[in-house]
């Protein structure tokens, strides 16, 4: 008598009841168990679907693309030498476009599936099929193109196409497609009709996930219009919304608040929403402009260029992080290899009609050229950027490029000039909602120019704390006194030079002692995430998990699936060490007790250190100690109420 393990159709037909209800392992079990059956019965078409479709669960379900991929391999493998059929369309499309790093392997198959699925009359699957080829164009440059592409597909996503799982992932492609162009108007456009047929919302499974991807999108338009807490605002409660309603981790709306988090200074904030995502390649650009950040030159090389080794012909993603590659490269003073780079990046971004892209372009090159010594060259080179910019829309990408030109202006000696683009960054930057680099601050002060970030009643004093040899020199009025240096003090300087953004403390540790170069083989020597207690130690595991990725892409590219699903068992088991090092998953004391440590090493530090600024300024002391929280957070929050204001100078 048959059973149900000997029927590997009524099989797949568990697994997708499992997968309703999101039992992810029941499901896995029963797909691999119909593969099974269908590969002993030769029915090499159906087991080839069972295999893309086990593959699509651990890429999409679990965030294993390691494992996912190889998977797609075995179906196309299964299936590539059988005649032509509408399974062959199916597996050349299974990946989500966005999770196809190469945008020419994105683009074969999509028009294999394209072919079959015009041939064989299925417009589900030319849904899928024109989506992914329209993502492939505008990756590679040929926006236009590729935009009719995904409006058509938009078109049958919201009328004749009937499997809302394939239309949930052609809209994913979409709005990648729209994200990576910064055509906001045309993802904002199609997300109305895209409601009102069922395919955005807030239902469990395709609906909220989708309504995630949108909100990423719409979040990063609202960072470029400079609205950043509205953008903070909307990715938060986006999170949330997956996180309660599916029960799983948050992927766009997560990676669109990380980049928010680089460009507040959050640093920490940063890293714990991109634990575990550096292998996907949407997560991988903002991890090398993280590490950039933080200074770790090293790093945000490595990761730039595993990045460009899996975008292939990308356009768009490979300027990006070429532009990274040359501010790494121009960070550690290696001029020839920041022309290199900037040679690549001005050959793939030649005639991307992008015009945000071009300008940040731009600002490279007067990189480049004012470390080469030719300011002139370089102001020149800015002032064309910002002539180049649309009149509205970009608002907080032009007050960034006229601080830009502020800097190269006031380097050149011309301060005249230098005032007047202050005055005109300070005017872009009215209005706007966003939290401006100390060092930015600074600069428009010493010109005499007040911007929003930086204004307060001048009626108060002022307390100044300065860095004067190997101590610091604190000021108040006409009192003046010298304290020695400590951690404390450094601590202090850093929440100072940012009124209102909130540290980790692990992330003040980091900017206080520096990071540190990072060495592998330090790894077994590390222990568990209890000793996780210094920069050197977290940094450390940061190289050791980059090392590990780009040895996962090379066990894919060489077909070595066993050894690549090895690594990445290494890889998981040391970013679930990183998380827990910053009181992440599970909680339990050990595990979390670096963030505790440093919790109360720093809370200690900048208490003594603020009680000794209090012997020296008492009511500058005061002020100063009730405006500083910290725990795990730390910041210096002052209200236009406080009788003294401080600052940080140079």
């Amino acid at each position: 008598m048959a059973t149900i393990a000997d029927d590997p159709v009524r099989q797949v037909e568990l697994a997708e009841e499992a997968l309703k209800a999101f039992e992810v392992d029941a499901a896995a079990a029963n797909l691999s168990a119909a593969i099974r059956g269908f590969t002993a019965a030769g029915d090499r078409r159906r087991a080839a679907l069972a295999c893309a479709r086990l593959g699509e669960l651990f890429a999409h379900f679990m965030g294993n693309l390691t494992a996912g991929r190889a998977w797609f391999l075995r179906a196309t493998r299964l299936i590539e030498d059988e005649p032509p059929c509408i399974e062959q369309g199916w597996v050349a499309v299974a990946a989500l476009g966005c999770d196809v790093d190469d945008p020419a392997a994105l683009l074969a198959g999509a028009e294999l599936a394209l072919d079959r699925a015009r041939r064989f009359g299925d417009v589900n699957l030319e849904t899928k099929a024109l989506a992914d080829a329209g993502l492939a164009h505008v990756q590679t440059g040929r926006i236009a193109e590729g935009m009719a592409l995904l409006d058509e597909a938009m078109a049958l996503a919201c009328g004749p196409a009937d499997d809302v799982e394939v239309a949930g992932k052609s809209v994913c492609s979409f709005l990648t497609a729209c994200y990576y162009s910064a055509d906001f108007e045309r993802a904002g456009s199609w997300a109305d009709v895209l409601r009102r047929h069922g395919l955005i919302g807030e239902a469990p499974g395709v609906q909220v996930i989708l309504g995630n991807h949108c909100d990423a999108v719409q979040a990063t338009m609202l960072c470029e219009l400079g609205r950043w807490a509205e953008a903070e605002a909307l990715l938060s409660r986006a999170i949330r919304q997956l996180e309660d309603t599916m029960h799983m981790p948050s992927w766009h709306p997560a990676i669109a608040l990380a980049e928010l988090r680089i460009r507040q200074g959050r640093l920490a904030d940063a890293e714990m929403l991109l634990l575990g995502k550096e292998g996907h390649l949407q997560a991988l650009l903002p991890a090398a402009r993280l590490h950039l950040a933080r200074g770790d030159h090293d790093l945000a090389r490595a990761t730039a260029v595993r990045g460009l080794r899996a975008v292939g012909e990308d356009r768009l993603r490979a300027a990006e992080l070429l532009a990274v590659l040359v501010d790494v490269e121009l960070g550690v003073g290696d001029l020839d290899a920041a022309a290199t780079a900037w040679d690549e990046l001005l050959a793939r971004a030649d005639r991307l009609d992008v015009p945000g892209l071009q300008a940040r372009v731009a600002a490279v090159h007067a990189r480049v050229l004012a470390a080469g010594g030719d300011l002139a060259a370089a102001i020149g080179t800015m002032e064309t950027a910002l002539d180049r910019l649309p009149a509205a829309g970009v608002p907080f990408l032009r007050a960034i490029l006229l601080l830009d030109l502020v800097r190269l202006h006031d380097r050149a000696g011309n301060r005249a000039a230098a005032r007047v683009e202050a005055a005109r960054a300070a005017a872009a930057l009215a209005g706007l909602d966003v939290v401006l680099p100390a060092g930015d601050v600074a600069l428009l002060e010493r010109l005499g120019v007040t911007t929003p970030a930086a204004s307060r009643p001048t009626a108060r004093p002022t307390a100044t704390l300065a860095r004067d040899g190997q101590g610091w020199v604190v000021a108040c009025g006409d009192t003046r006194a010298r304290v020695g240096d400590t951690k404390g003090l450094r601590y202090l300087a850093e929440l100072l030079r940012a009124p209102g953004v909130e540290r980790h403390t692990l992330d003040l540790v980091d900017r206080v002692e520096g990071v540190a170069s990072g060495q592998p083989g330090l790894r077994r020597q590390l222990g568990d995430a209890g000793e996780l207690v210094d920069s050197r130690a977290r940094t450390a595991y940061r190289h050791r998990i980059e090392a590990l990725r780009a040895e996962i892409d090379d066990a894919l590219e060489a077909g070595a699936g066993e050894r690549a699903e090895a690594l990445q068992a290494e890889l998981d088991e040391l970013v679930a060490q990183l998380a827990q090092a910053f009181g992440l998953g599970g909680r339990s004391r050990r595990a979390s007790s670096a963030a505790e440590r440093a919790r109360l090493n720093v809370t200690r530090a900048l208490r003594a250190a603020t009680a000794k600024l209090a012997e020296s300024l008492p009511e500058a002391g005061t002020a100063l100690d009730r405006r500083l929280r910290t725990g795990l957070y730390c910041a210096y929050e002052p209200d236009d109420a406080d009788e003294v204001r401080w600052v940080v100078q140079s």
